[in-house]
């Protein structure tokens, strides 16, 4: 019977278990879809966005378009990585890609001849791994992982692009997951300042003959700042969404695997009840 009540025990903390992994599933598959539906407004803004600033610039001359944002520093005195990876745990792998894919770009960016090479984390994860890594940090914006605004990642950006444009950063690269499906999280790494909006050779001007009031390079002085904020809350975006999807899939498969044990434990269950009931009707069943 002690046996019994051990195999009962097990099955109520399976049990247990499993309603909390179906409800962490269910909440992290409705955050989901709240940050990819706000995602997915944004990336048509920022593709539109896009659009204008590079028209502008295949209007504007070369010199035109030399802006801080878009000037590239020619010294690699420091360079900053923004680092984002998620605030709680229970995501499958996010983060540990997050961390390989942080150490792979400083790398990078050491063997670039970088002398001194700044991590600015976004997350609770990405700040706790990175005081245990020697590297040197930044956390100010940390809490920008689990509570993204529009208006923190303009903080951020502003800060970026007023280190760059004094001199006192030289590159500014973005670390993240990419949500690329559901199933699917590929870490990135991208340069944000200098910001890529020089028109590539032989491009050709659009066939609208469009006026321009004020100046191209007046419109892109608004233009250039305003792409980099976007850029860098679609970028938190991006990763809040691959956390969401990496944790309902992890909490789908914790929920599948905590059933398959459930019944197995029940399964097992019914037979040694079955088996104790036998051994009991056989000790005082009558004897030939």
């Amino acid at each position: 019977m002690a046996a019994l009540k051990e195999i009962k025990a097990r099955i109520a903390s399976v049990g247990g278990t499993l309603k909390i992994t179906s409800a962490m599933k269910m909440v992290a598959s409705a955050k989901l879809h709240h940050v990819q539906a706000e995602a997915e407004a944004l990336a048509a803004y920022e593709h539109q966005l896009s659009a204008i600033t590079d028209t502008l610039c295949r209007f504007a001359g070369e010199h035109e378009i030399d802006m801080p944002q878009t000037r590239f520093h020619a010294r690699l005195r420091r360079a900053v990585v923004v680092a984002i990876a998620s605030d709680g745990s229970l995501c499958g792998g996010f983060n540990a890609e997050a961390f390989r894919q942080l150490e792979h770009s400083v790398g990078e960016l050491r063997n670039e001849g970088f002398e001194q090479i700044e991590v600015w984390p976004v997350g609770e994860k990405m700040a706790a791994h990175l005081r245990k890594s020697g590297l040197k940090f930044d956390d100010t914006f940390h809490a920008l992982g689990g509570h993204h605004s529009y208006a923190g990642a303009v903080k951020l950006a502003d800060r970026l692009m007023k280190g760059y444009e004094t001199g006192e950063i030289d590159r500014v690269l973005l670390v993240y997951n990419h949500y690329a499906s559901m199933s699917r999280q590929t870490p990135r790494s991208e340069t944000l300042l200098p910001l890529e909006t020089h028109p590539t050779a032989g491009s050709k001007l659009p066939d609208a003959d469009y006026i321009c009031e004020p100046s191209p390079r007046e419109l892109l002085r608004e233009l250039l700042p305003l792409a980099v904020r976007t850029r860098m809350y679609e970028v938190l975006l991006d990763s809040s969404t691959a956390e969401h999807a990496a944790r309902t899939v992890a909490m789908q498969t914790a929920s599948d695997n905590a059933q398959d044990l459930l019944d197995e434990l029940k399964l097992f269950y019914n037979k040694q009840r079955q088996q104790a009931i036998t051994n009991e009707l056989a000790d005082i069943a009558p004897s030939d």
